[in-house]
């Protein structure tokens, strides 16, 4: 997360945080639009039902953290809002496989981004390190789960993912920034 040399002092805990927020508001707005095609009733909208709720529950606890690390949430909120919303939107109307393919992308990503994250913190902050390995935890439950529903079985799946991983890490860059 934070670059060579930097410390894990006040500047990148607010990033961090920043981040943090952004991937967890995105991830429920991209939920949201796989709900509003697939709806809840069915075994993937279920299985999406229970996956939203867990990230739900990530960004309460970084709507907690911002005011308490003195953080603000990025600038760029309102075009997760939309974007998070489109791509869900979009997989889903590509398909179940395609949506799940979705949800192993976002998650390898935000995986590796929670590791790097646990791993510049200090011990002097085991709690938020402790948060973030449980986070990262669920994250990669999401992602088993969505392979276990034939996520690589989705049209496309191999450049479906790359698309989305590098969305993804993009939006980790400029939401840590902007």
């Amino acid at each position: 997360m934070g670059s060579a040399g930097e410390s894990a002092g006040p500047a990148l805990i607010e990033r961090m945080s920043r981040v943090d927020h952004a991937g967890e508001y995105g991830a429920v707005r991209i939920y949201e639009g796989q709900l509003a095609i697939l709806g809840r009733e069915s075994e993937a909208g279920k299985a999406i039902s229970r996956m939203a709720e867990q990230e739900r529950g990530h960004l309460e606890t970084f709507d907690r953290l911002l005011p308490e690390r003195r953080a603000r949430p990025t600038a760029l909120q309102p075009l997760w809002h939309a974007a998070g919303f489109a791509l869900g939107a979009a997989t889903a109307l590509l398909g179940e496989k395609a949506a799940m393919a979705c949800t192993v992308a976002v998650e390898e990503t935000i995986d590796e981004h929670y590791r790097s994250q646990i791993e510049a913190l200090p011990e002097s902050e085991a709690e938020l390190k402790a948060t973030l390995e449980k986070f990262r935890r669920d994250e990669v439950e999401h992602k088993d789960e969505a392979l276990e529903r034939g996520a690589v079985e989705a049209p496309g799946y191999e450049a479906l993912s790359a698309a989305i991983k590098a969305g993804s890490r993009l939006a980790i860059w400029l939401s840590s920034r902007i």
